[in-house]
């Protein structure tokens, strides 16, 4: 029976210093995973240390690598460090995103250009370079959102920026098949992190609690087992997003 553990293995975490994507690479390490945390600017390198240093402690090799991922340059060298330290990438995460909840007539061009190149632009390069670079049979899995199913306001430029991404999933699917590599996306509900907040008055954050199962919001320790799968004996599904959000929406 093949083994499709993680022990001595390497995964790259996009956005993996803190929340969703610090817990990704602590869970992924626990399995035996050596664990590329990458982080955005200076205002997260000390939770990507912490990051690197819970790795450790759970006896796998991390390091921290820093790069702006809407900067295709940045995505290379971001594998390529990850290459040069562990000699190769069996699994590739992509946790990144940015959220902004605003109506489409106050939208302004920069805020357009600025959530379209981190949630499409930065998902296309690093769906990409994942599949140049990954070994054999590797996983690349992206996080999305659960607005792709749901019919709201506010979001024009969060659940539009995220929803290309479901139709690169769905190309790389295809074209990586071939090497054994699956390519999924995982689309939680809101999230209980600090960046939901900021976007919801007190009464829109208790609608969505209400809209899942036990009145609460998708917490990040509901998504990484889910992510851990994927990686190890959910082998089989590629192409897929899968919606983990408590029943938030469906379709």
């Amino acid at each position: 029976m093949t083994d499709r553990s993680l022990r001595g293995k390497v995964a790259v975490i996009a956005g993996g210093a803190k929340n969703l994507g610090g817990l990704i690479s602590t869970t992924l390490a626990a399995e035996g995973a050596d664990i590329v945390v990458h982080y955005h600017g200076d205002g997260s390198r000390d939770d990507a240390e912490k990051t690197v240093d819970a790795v450790r402690r759970n006896g796998t090799k991390a390091i921290a690598v820093q790069g702006d991922l809407t900067k295709v340059d940045a995505v290379r060298a971001l594998f390529d460090t990850a290459i040069a330290n562990f000699g190769g990438v069996d699994v590739a995460v992509n946790t990144t995103g940015r959220v902004l909840r605003k109506p489409i007539v106050d939208t302004t061009e920069t805020e357009y250009d600025e959530m379209f190149a981190i949630n499409a632009k930065a998902a296309y390069f690093f769906v990409q370079e994942a599949g140049k670079r990954i070994n054999n049979e590797g996983k690349i899995i992206s996080l999305v959102t659960s607005l792709l199913a749901a019919y709201t306001d506010g979001y024009s430029t969060y659940a539009g920026g995220k929803a290309p991404l479901e139709h690169f999933t769905r190309a790389a699917s295809k074209e990586f098949a071939a090497r054994g590599i699956s390519v999924t996306n995982v689309a939680p509900g809101p999230m209980d992190t600090p960046f939901f907040y900021p976007q919801e008055t007190p009464e829109r954050v208790e609608f969505h609690k209400s809209q899942a199962l036990r009145n609460q919001l998708t917490r990040i320790e509901d998504i990484a087992p889910l992510v851990r799968f994927l990686a190890t004996d959910g082998w089989w599904i590629t192409g897929q997003t899968i919606f983990a959000n408590g029943g938030y929406t469906t379709r």
